[in-house]
């Protein structure tokens, strides 16, 4: 364990954050490297990978109920030094994450073909997305236990065997995906298919390899069988804190379904260019995202701590810090888009799309992980209502006008991008102002 109570605090922003922001990146590759290959089989296939790729949003949604609550309860437990409490709390995460595995193959199985028959552009969009669902669910499955083992690390102030774990899996995604897409030296290509199944070995791999990490490594929280008994009591801390942070994913997944809905009309090219343009996205965010959650593990601490002046600082400091990379990387996208998503696409049509919704959807980078940064507070005291509140009212600000902007005559793509934007803005002034009125310590800060 890392004490995070004391010390400097951009130091430990840092040390955090160059872990955490590796480890997203190569978590980020898993699909990337999928969208790469997949996009040799055409746009049927890009289209058919990148709408059944928005599950992932659903899964996402549900990990970070169980992510976040462990995070927060071990990082408090750290703060006090109760090692105890820490244990318990990270096998009933590994528990949690058991369950929730079986629930996602079930329930995926269930859905796949209704969900992919609604949102695919057509026939062959549909047929492309469920054979690589059918592959892919197993890894979707296994994220809960990656999760529950990355978040009590990262409570504890630990980022560097995750990163590790996901470096190595990535790796061997990247060797198994031409392999099993393409066929190399087997001569038997699995198309999307093979996509799915490549994800599906790598992450099962890094699954037993960061297990394998706690059971010879870890000495803060290990696994331990007796502490696996079902507790409702610890279920209910880890869910009243990590559900409405679940519930904010499952808003994201709202709003992608809907804009892969509206675009439909717009043919499969459009949907490829989207699907492009909008991981490309993600991806960029991800240094805001690092900078956030190693914040928020740090403000934990020291708020268990009873040391609210240093979560303060971890805010304003991960602010500065979040915000100057934001800025640079929306400089970069107003330039060269192109750079960015002609290696995923040479049809003209896919990267005019994914090009102008980069170009466009860049006046949000700062405010957007200005946005995450809000949430890893609200995280930090263990009350994630406001940042749920946020996220809920730019569901109703975007969904809401992107539905009748859709049927009026003239509406183009270009139009759902700008609302995007605008709604991004008011939602970071949002979540500012919840953090202002509804956090304690900050509450305080704005009295002093």
């Amino acid at each position: 364990m890392h004490d995070l109570t004391t010390g400097s605090i951009p130091k430990h922003i840092l040390r955090l954050a160059a872990p955490l922001a590796l480890g997203m990146v190569f978590q980020t590759l898993y699909y990337l490297v999928d969208l790469f290959f997949v996009a040799r089989l055409g746009d049927v296939a890009i289209a058919g990978v990148s709408a059944a790729g928005n599950l992932q949003f659903v899964v996402l949604a549900m990990t970070q109920v169980l992510g976040v609550g462990t995070m927060v309860l071990i990082s408090h437990a750290a703060g006090r030094k109760d090692r105890a409490d820490a244990n318990v709390v990270f096998n009933q995460s590994l528990l949690i994450a058991a369950v929730a595995a079986v629930f996602t193959l079930a329930g995926g199985y269930a859905v796949s073909g209704w969900y992919m028959g609604v949102i695919g552009a057509d026939e062959a969009t549909a047929r492309a997305g469920l054979a690589y669902l059918h592959w892919f669910l197993p890894a979707l499955g296994l994220q809960f236990a990656l999760v529950a083992m990355g978040s009590a690390l990262r409570g504890t102030g630990i980022a560097k065997p995750t990163m590790i774990v996901q470096m190595l899996s990535v790796l061997l995604n990247a060797v198994l995906a031409p392999i099993l897409i393409a066929g190399w030296l087997t001569g038997r290509p699995l198309g999307v298919a093979g996509a799915g199944l490549a994800s599906t070995i790598a992450v099962s791999a890094s699954v037993l390899a960061l297990l394998g990490y706690f059971v010879r490594y870890e000495k803060f929280v290990g696994w331990d069988t007796s502490l696996m008994r079902f507790d409702p009591a610890v279920w209910r801390r880890i869910l009243r804190i990590g559900g409405p942070a679940g519930a904010e994913f499952a808003f994201m997944f709202v709003s992608m379904a809907v804009i892969y809905w509206i675009i439909a009309d717009f043919g499969s090219a459009a949907q490829a260019g989207f699907g492009i343009g909008s991981r490309v996205m993600q991806a960029i965010f991800l240094p805001a995202m690092a900078i956030a959650f190693a914040a928020a593990p740090i403000a934990g601490q020291n708020i268990a701590a009873q040391k609210p002046e240093r979560a303060r600082e971890a805010f304003n400091k991960a602010v500065l810090m979040g915000s100057a990379l934001m800025a640079t990387l929306s400089v970069l996208c107003f330039w060269r888009p192109g750079l960015l998503v002609q290696a995923f696409s040479s049809d003209a049509a896919v990267a005019a799309v994914a090009t102008e919704y980069l170009t466009i959807i860049a006046w949000t980078f700062v405010a957007g992980g200005f946005n995450f940064t809000c949430s890893g507070m609200f995280q930090a005291i263990g009350n994630t209502v406001p940042s749920l509140m946020s996220s809920a009212a730019r569901v109703v600000m975007f969904v809401v006008p992107a539905l009748w902007l859709s049927r009026l005559d003239g509406f183009g793509l270009r139009e759902l991008w700008i609302l995007s934007v605008f709604t991004g803005l008011l939602q970071a002034a949002f979540s500012y102002w919840l953090l202002l009125r509804v956090t304690p310590v900050f509450r305080a800060a704005r009295a002093s």
